[in-house]
């Protein structure tokens, strides 16, 4: 199915999320972490975010799941505003909507097995009696293809892979529409990540689900989803179809990302584009247009004018105001 022809299933607008530095009543400073961010993610899509660290991409997802409140800006959840809901009119939206988080034996309890883990959503949701609760959660660890005599473990008895599919597995239990990844293949193994990426691919394609997907590793990005945007300092600054960001990368820094990729043939030399400077302080961003400080393109009026983010062509859109002139 086309992604036009699917139902938008999370859309946010103007989405803020600033952290406030007071002494007293009075403001020291302001962290601008996500600022007026608009993203739409379909039924069945994975949008992979990328970019820096420190730029934005882990608040921007607490901030969709609430479990940070956005400071401004609107969420909307299968067409119905959820960012000011009360704590009992959220409680059903988390059922379907879940995240796995980049470490593994964080968000495991380690003084609880894999088993008792898996099944805390269940029993806080009230979902069933305690015999198909242990039903559902061994159902959902087969799926994972989680061995058996791994159930019983404490985390710390476990491979980083192994506990990450059970991670994976405590995400679906609940049977989710939507999952926000925070960096979740990041801290282990390439083989290991091979597999994890496989099974999310498996069970997105049988269950329907749709991903938002954060990441800094561009080969898993290109691997795994269908629309990639690209955040800078707090902001997104191109978004397109995979084809369109890998193939076609207009923004000058989205340029400098795929230069960094590595390519497995020695053979094949591409030109490595290095950007000078540091990435500003979100607590003092520039003026204007955010990347201009390490941009070789910036001129006089981008420090003055901050640009939106246009259709280019397709899906592809860039916040740039000198993109015609550098091609």
């Amino acid at each position: 199915m086309e992604l036009e022809e699917r139902k938008v299933l999370l859309e946010t607008r103007e989405l803020k999320k600033y952290f406030y530095n007071k002494s007293g009543l009075k403001v020291k400073s302001v962290v601008k972490a996500v600022d007026n961010v608009d993203l739409t993610i379909h039924e069945g899509e994975t949008v992979g975010l990328v970019g820096e660290s420190g730029c934005g991409k882990s608040t921007f997802g607490r901030a969709i799941l609430r479990l940070q409140e956005p400071t401004d800006g609107q969420i909307f959840y299968r067409g119905k505003q959820i960012q000011r809901l009360p704590f009992k009119e959220m409680r059903p939206y988390r059922k379907e909507m879940q995240v796995i988080f980049q470490d593994p034996a964080a968000s495991l309890n380690p003084r609880k097995t894999i088993m008792q883990s898996i099944r805390i959503p269940l029993e806080v949701n009230h979902i069933g009696t305690k015999a198909e609760q242990q039903e559902r959660a061994e159902a959902m660890l087969s799926y994972v293809e989680l061995n058996p005599s791994n159930w019983y473990k404490f985390p710390h008895e476990m491979s980083g892979g192994q506990k990450q599919r059970a991670m994976i597995a405590r995400a679906l239990i609940t049977h989710p529409s939507f999952i926000v990844g925070d960096e979740p293949v990041s801290a282990l193994d390439v083989s290991i990540q091979a597999q994890v990426l496989n099974l999310m691919k498996k069970i997105q394609q049988e269950e329907q689900l749709s991903y938002l997907f954060i990441s800094h590793d561009l080969s898993v990005v290109r691997f795994l989803c269908d629309k990639v945007a690209v955040m800078y300092l707090g902001k997104i600054i191109e978004i397109g179809t995979k084809k369109e960001i890998f193939d076609t990368p207009l923004h000058p820094y989205t340029k400098a990302l795929m230069s960094a990729i590595p390519i497995p043939d020695v053979h094949v030399h591409t030109k490595r584009i290095v950007l000078e400077g540091d990435v500003p302080s979100p607590m003092n961003p520039p003026s204007g247009c955010r990347f201009r400080t390490r941009c070789p393109y910036a001129n006089a009026h981008c420090a003055e004018v901050e640009p939106t983010l246009d259709l280019i062509s397709g899906e592809h859109k860039v916040a740039c105001t000198r993109l015609s002139e550098i091609g």
